[in-house]
């Protein structure tokens, strides 16, 4: 086993590699300004950007650790700000001043992780979602100005989403992934605006604890008592008004965002309960649903409502590419927008006055930038950002059908010049509720100069398809999607696109995982695979990863206990005597959604096997891959241990 551990970077020659992005940006409350995460000097951090002519943006000093998320107040005076701390999983909300003044933490949980969810829009009062290392979630108003805090909501697979104007009334959503709900909470009388810090606790313990109606404590009946820690389920209202009122409680589906109007009597939701693709649905206060924006060849991505509920801006996500629209509240007519500059919108948020949207915006030749959109005339304007680049190939949609004949979607890179048959990679996206998209990957790009093509699929459980294909994955489902990526190879060699003996497989999260168990699936398909940061085992995945990752993904992969036998099957870790294909295994050590403990076993059981087996580590990342330069060392060894195995002549098969 060779281990590539502090491998420098090269310097860049793709100018794409080098390239910087800018994500989540946020307009000043007076739309003179707009704020986003950028890595424009190695590390994400806040930047802001005057809206004036030929104004210089400048960074604002959060410290060293990697920004995630940020967000104007109100009165402009503050930003709320989440940062990384050491790249890991532990987030942390903080608030500085525009000028880098007065950097002050307002929630950092001891072993666990926070963030913020939007101003309420009274005073300097942020609602924070606090995750307690034991995965209980405290719904938090907290005082940015003063430090108070006023827990309002708690329980486990708890989010708190929106709240009304007056901070009277509440929208959470409890639920594990793919079966999410809903609730309106009301609260007694509200947060003044500029409350003092003496803000109390907020929690009751008269109020009864367990789940909400109509979520069941396991996802099938006959589950086992006396469950992990973390995996119970309880939702433990512990709300200090008069609890809580489900929301669309009897569709069967998931309803993952929403919003609330000023007054807090309509619930905006983004949701696909009762239908298959999901739309905007608007709940009264008197229960009563109505379907504002439904489409049958799209999945609605996001949505941004204005400040006084009136207008919303629609996202919609049609087989991977984004589509905008506006939707006037109260007549209800939608009217589109026209296409935005780039491929794929990842972030939308809109003005104070409602009538312009700032967008972050990317495609497979241009960066992540900020676009600024007139909500009156459709006109975009960037004004942030890295221009284009060119794209070394078009994104190819390709459409087929799996072996037992589902459709299944994907794009294709194919290698610029080149006819013949070309070494592949077939790159698995993680989840497995994302999506491969036309994005800025500079991975693709640098594969492509190396003269190898990739092929990035949509396997079931995949989203932007509708429920159906998501959950067409789900428990013993899951063996079919390692079926699907058999499907891709043979369907790249059907198109002549790739050389049958020089495919390799690679994902991350998700998709490492569906890499390892494609390659003791389907032994001798694959030439090579990488495995970056995926699980190995179901077993070590659910006893070390968060305790809320744990308890929200039983859903989608099983129960630790009553499926074991099930789970233990589809860990490729069990059944490495079947693997023939060399790893290159990466993984980063701050990483507490899929520890590293995971990639150590495959390191282990490979070398136990006699396959050859590398380890590229990063000491100071998590989940993702955020710093510029381990970017760079992370690409540059990819692509190298890649081509050495996939241009290299095919060696003797080892039996299986």
């Amino acid at each position: 086993m060779t281990e590539i551990l502090g491998a420098r970077p090269h310097p860049a020659v793709d100018p794409g590699l080098a390239a910087w992005s800018c994500w989540t940006p946020a307009l000043a409350p007076d739309a003179s300004a707009v704020a986003f995460v950028s890595d424009r000097d190695g590390s994400p951090r806040v930047w802001i950007q005057p809206l004036g002519r030929e104004a210089e943006a400048w960074p604002v000093d959060t410290g060293p650790e990697p920004a995630a998320d940020v967000s104007w107040s109100p009165d402009a005076g503050r930003l709320a700000v989440l940062l990384v701390p050491g790249g890991g999983e532990h987030t942390q909300v903080w608030t500085v001043r525009p000028d880098g003044g007065d950097l002050r933490p307002l929630a950092c949980p001891a072993g666990g992780s926070a963030s913020f969810v939007r101003w309420t829009g009274r005073g300097g009062i942020l609602l924070v979602a606090e995750v307690s290392a034991a995965g209980r979630t405290e719904a938090v108003l907290i005082d940015a100005d003063t430090g108070g805090r006023e827990v309002v909501a708690a329980g486990s697979l708890m989010h708190p989403v929106a709240m009304s104007r007056d901070q009277g009334r509440l929208l959470l959503r409890r639920g594990p992934r793919g079966v999410r709900r809903m609730y309106v909470a009301d609260l007694p009388t509200g947060l003044p605006a500029g409350r003092p810090p003496s803000l109390s606790a907020g929690l009751s313990p008269s109020l009864p604890t367990g789940l909400p109606a109509g979520l069941p404590a396991s996802p099938s009946p006959g589950l086992p008592t006396g469950l992990p820690a973390g995996l119970r389920g309880g939702a433990g209202s512990g709300l200090p008004g008069g609890g809580e009122r489900p929301l669309l409680a009897e569709l069967p589906g998931s309803t993952d965002h929403g919003a609330l109007s000023p007054d807090g009597m309509t619930a905006y939701l983004l949701s696909d309960t009762g239908r298959d693709r999901a739309a905007l649905i608007a709940v009264g206060g008197d229960g009563e649903a109505v379907v504002l924006a439904e489409r049958p060849d799209a999945e609605l991505d996001r949505f941004a409502l204005s400040a006084d509920g009136r207008r919303a801006v629609l996202l919609w996500n049609v087989r991977g590419r984004s589509e905008l629209e506006v939707l006037e509240t109260g007549t209800g007519a939608v009217r589109p927008l026209p296409p935005p500059p780039a491929e794929v919108v990842s972030s939308i948020r809109m003005s104070l006055d409602g009538g312009q949207a700032v967008l972050a915006a990317e495609g497979p030749g241009h960066p992540s930038h900020v676009l600024l959109c007139d909500l009156a005339t459709g006109g975009y304007r960037r004004v942030a950002g890295a221009g284009p680049l060119g794209a070394p190939a078009g994104a190819e949609p390709v459409r087929f059908r799996a072996r037992d004949g589902l459709e299944l979607t994907g794009w294709l890179y194919r290698v610029p010049g080149v006819q013949a048959p070309a070494p592949f990679v077939v790159y698995l996206h993680g989840g497995p509720e994302s999506q491969s998209r036309p994005t800025f990957t500079p991975l693709f790009r640098d594969l492509l100069a190396a003269g190898i093509g990739v092929f990035a699929p949509n396997v079931r459980g995949s989203s932007g398809f509708g429920r159906a294909f998501r959950d067409a994955d789900n428990h013993a489902l899951r063996f079919r999607a390692i079926d699907d990526v058999a499907d891709c190879a043979s369907e790249l060699v059907r198109l002549g696109a790739a050389d049958p003996a020089r495919i390799a497989c690679m994902g991350r999260s998700y998709g490492g995982y569906l890499t390892l168990a494609a390659l003791v699936t389907h032994p001798g398909l694959f030439r090579v695979g990488v495995d970056v940061c995926g699980m190995a085992d179901f077993a070590t995945f659910y006893a070390r990863t968060e305790p809320w990752i744990a308890a929200a993904a039983v859903s989608e992969y099983g129960h630790p206990t009553a499926d074991r036998d099930l789970l233990r099957a589809l860990s490729p870790l069990h059944s490495f005597d079947r693997l023939t294909a060399p790893l290159l295994v990466v993984h980063g050590a701050q990483d507490t959604n899929v520890p590293v403990h995971e990639a150590e076993q495959v390191l282990q059981a490979a070398r136990a096997h006699g396959v050859p087996c590398d380890f590229l580590l990063f000491d100071d990342e998590g989940h993702e891959i955020r710093r510029s330069a381990n970017r760079v060392t992370f690409v540059r060894n990819v692509v190298g241990w890649l081509g050495r195995h996939l241009t290299a002549p095919a060696p003797p098969r080892r039996s299986a």
